[in-house]
C-alpha cells in the first residue's frame, strides 16, 4: 500500500511574530536583543550626526540650543543604555549558555521579562524625548539642581527619568539571571578554572550591575520625588550627593560596558592567533581586580566639585591603579598573538582597532586623572575624545567583533569577509577623525555641551574634520548593513557549517544555528579548550599550532 504523504503548512507570519514575541529560549532572546538595540544604535547615531553638523562650522543653526540639549541627552543615554549595556547582554545570552553546555537561562520567564522591560523602556525615553524637556539644561548626568522642576519643569524629564529606572530594573534582573545560570548550569567538568574568558567577563560584569545598578536607581527615584512630591533628598544647599550617587554608578557602568567586550576579544584572539589565551589566570585574576577597583574611582569625576583634598588624592591613586590590570590584559592580547599564526579576518581587525584606540583611551584616563589636569580640562573636548576613545574604541568595536565571529554560529551564514575589512578601515579611519581632533579643541579650551561657538576661536578646522569623520563612521556602518541584508537575510553568504573559525569552546560544537534544545546530551569538559580536544579526538591527532592548554 502505498504511503501518503501529508503536507505539513509552514506557520504564518502571524504565528511566527507570536512565537518571537511569547518565546522564553534564550537564543531568540538573544537575537531579539541584538536587533533591537542596533535599532536604538542607529537612532543615537543620527542624533549625533545632527549633533556634529551642528558643530561644523561657528554659528551654525541646525536646531536650536534646547532642541541640541536633548539631542546631546537622548545620544548619550540611548548609546549606553540602550545600546552598548543591551546588546552586550545580548550576546551573553546567546553565548553563554553554549558555552556553558546548559540548555537556557536559569529563569527563561525573568530572561523574556528583562528583554520587553528593555523594550518599554526605551519607548518611555524616546517619548520623554518627543514631549521635550528630557534633561535640556541637565544634560544626560541629569545633575542637580539643573535637573529640579524649577529649571527643568518639562514633563518630558519625568518620562526619561522613569524610563531610566525601568532599565535599571531590567539590568538587575539580567545580572541576577547570568550569575545564577552560571553557578549553577555548567556542564560537568567545567571548574572555575575552565570557564571561558567571555563568561568570566559577564559574572563579573553582573557582579558591578548588582552592586551599582541599585544606587542609580534609588537616586532616580529620590529625583522623581523631589520632582513631584515635594521630597527634598537632593537640594540646591549638597548638589555633590546626586553626583556621588550618579557616578557611584556611572564609574563602574564604563567596566560594565567594556568588560564583556574585552571577554569577546579573549575569544576571538587566541582563535585567529592559533594559540591559547596567553596567562589565562592572569586575565581572570585581572578581570575581577578591575570589577573590584571600578568601584573605588568614581570621586575622580568630582575633583571640581569642592570634595577634600585628601578624598581627592585617594582617588587620583586609585584612577591610577586601575590602569594596572588593564594594561595586563593589553599585554596578554600582544602575546597572544606574537608569533602566531595570525588570520587577519575581520574579527581580529576589529580586535586591533579596539587595541590601537582603547589604549589611547587608557591613556588619557590616566593623564586626566592627575588632579591638577583635570581641573584644567574637565569641562572640555579632551572629556568627550578620552570617553569616546574607552566606550567607542572599546566597546563598539568589541560588539562589532563579537558580531563578525559569532553571526555565523547564529545564522549559519558568513559574512563578507572584503565588506567587513571595508567596513573596519571606514571605521577606524573615521573614529580617529571624529575624536582625536577633540583632544586638541579641549587643550585650547573648547567646553563641551555648547550647541555653537564664535568665529574667532580657532576651533573651526578641528570641528570640520571630526563633522567628516562621523559621517565616515555612518558610512562604514552602513556598509556593515549592506553585507548583513546581503549575506545573511538574503542568504546569499557563504554556508558556515558548524565551526567555521576552528573554536575552542563549547558553542562551536554544535550546529550553526544551534537546535531549540542547544545539547542533546550535557556535555562532559575535560580541558579548558573542550573543542580542541573534540577535534583532536575525532581526527586521532592534536591540532598543530592551535593545542595545549591555557594553564
Amino acid at each position: 500500500m502505498a504511503s501518503v504523504s501529508i503536507p505539513v503548512a509552514k506557520p504564518g507570519l502571524l504565528s511566527q511574530m507570536a512565537g518571537w514575541m511569547t518565546t522564553v529560549d534564550h537564543k531568540k532572546i538573544g537575537i531579539m536583543y541584538m536587533v533591537s538595540t542596533f535599532f536604538f544604535f542607529l537612532l543615537s547615531g543620527i542624533f549625533a550626526l545632527i549633533i556634529r553638523l551642528q558643530l561644523m562650522a561657528p554659528g551654525m543653526q541646525i536646531v536650536d540650543q534646547n532642541v541640541y540639549n536633548e539631542l546631546f541627552t537622548m545620544h548619550g543615554t540611548g548609546m549606553i543604555f540602550l545600546f552598548i549595556i543591551p546588546m552586550l547582554v545580548g550576546m551573553g545570552n546567546y553565548i553563554i549558555p553554549l558555552q556553558i553546555g546548559a540548555r537556557d537561562m536559569a529563569f527563561p520567564r525573568i530572561n523574556a521579562l528583562s528583554f520587553w522591560m528593555l523594550i518599554f523602556a526605551g519607548v518611555v525615553m524616546e517619548g520623554g524625548f518627543l514631549l521635550g524637556g528630557t534633561a535640556s539644561g541637565a544634560a544626560w548626568t541629569a545633575y542637580v539642581p539643573l535637573s529640579m522642576k524649577q529649571f527643568s519643569p518639562q514633563s518630558g524629564m519625568d518620562i526619561w527619568l522613569f524610563g531610566v529606572v525601568l532599565l535599571g530594573i531590567s539590568s538587575t534582573l539580567g545580572a541576577v539571571n547570568f550569575l545564577v545560570t552560571i553557578y549553577t548550569m555548567r556542564a560537568p567538568g567545567m571548574t572555575m578554572w575552565r570557564i571561558p574568558i567571555f563568561t568570566w567577563t559577564m559574572i563579573v560584569t553582573a557582579a558591578m550591575v548588582l552592586l551599582a545598578t541599585p544606587v542609580l536607581t534609588a537616586a532616580l527615584i529620590m529625583l522623581i520625588t523631589d520632582r513631584n512630591f515635594s521630597t527634598q533628598f537632593f537640594t540646591t544647599a549638597n548638589p555633590r550627593l546626586w553626583q556621588h550617587m550618579f557616578w557611584f554608578y556611572s564609574h563602574p557602568a564604563v567596566y560594565i560596558m567594556v568588560l564583556p567586550a574585552m571577554g569577546i576579544l579573549s575569544e576571538i584572539i587566541p582563535v585567529f592567533s592559533r594559540k591559547p589565551l596567553f596567562g589565562f589566570k592572569v586575565m581572570v585574576v585581572s578581570t575581577i581586580l578591575i570589577g573590584v577597583l571600578g568601584f573605588t574611582t568614581w570621586v575622580h569625576h568630582m575633583f571640581v566639585s569642592g570634595v577634600d583634598p585628601l578624598v581627592e588624592r585617594f582617588f587620583m591613586f586609585t584612577t591610577m591603579v586601575i590602569a594596572v590590570p588593564t594594561g595586563v590584559k593589553m599585554f596578554s592580547w600582544i602575546a597572544t598573538m606574537w608569533k602566531g599564526s595570525v588570520s587577519l579576518k575581520t574579527p581580529l581587525l576589529m580586535c586591533i582597532g579596539f587595541l590601537s584606540t582603547f589604549v589611547i583611551g587608557g591613556i588619557t584616563g590616566v593623564i586626566q586623572g592627575a588632579i591638577p589636569i583635570d581641573m584644567q580640562v574637565h569641562n572640555t573636548y579632551w572629556v568627550v575624545a578620552h570617553f569616546h576613545y574607552v566606550l567607542f574604541g572599546g566597546s563598539v568595536f568589541g560588539i562589532f567583533a563579537g558580531l563578525y565571529f559569532y553571526l555565523p554560529k547564529i545564522t549559519g551564514r558568513m559574512l563578507n569577509d572584503k565588506l567587513g575589512k571595508v567596513h573596519f578601515a571606514l571605521m577606524w579611519i573615521g573614529f580617529n577623525l571624529t575624536f582625536f581632533p577633540m583632544h586638541i579643541l579641549g587643550l585650547e579650551g573648547m567646553p563641551r555641551r555648547i550647541a555653537t561657538y564664535a568665529a574667532n576661536r580657532g576651533w573651526d578646522l578641528p570641528n570640520l574634520i571630526a563633522t567628516i569623520g562621523a559621517f565616515t563612521i555612518a558610512v562604514s556602518v552602513l556598509v556593515f548593513m549592506i553585507n548583513f541584508i546581503i549575506n545573511i537575510m538574503q542568504k546569499k553568504g557563504e554556508i558556515a557549517g558548524n565551526d567555521p573559525w576552528e573554536g575552542a569552546t563549547l558553542e562551536w560544537a554544535m550546529s550553526s544555528p544551534p537546535p531549540v534544545y542547544n545539547f542533546a546530551r550535557t556535555p562532559v569538559v575535560e580541558s579548558d579548550r573542550p573543542m580542541i580536544e573534540i577535534r583532536a579526538k575525532a581526527s586521532g591527532s592534536n591540532a598543530p599550532g592551535h593545542t595545549g592548554s591555557h594553564n
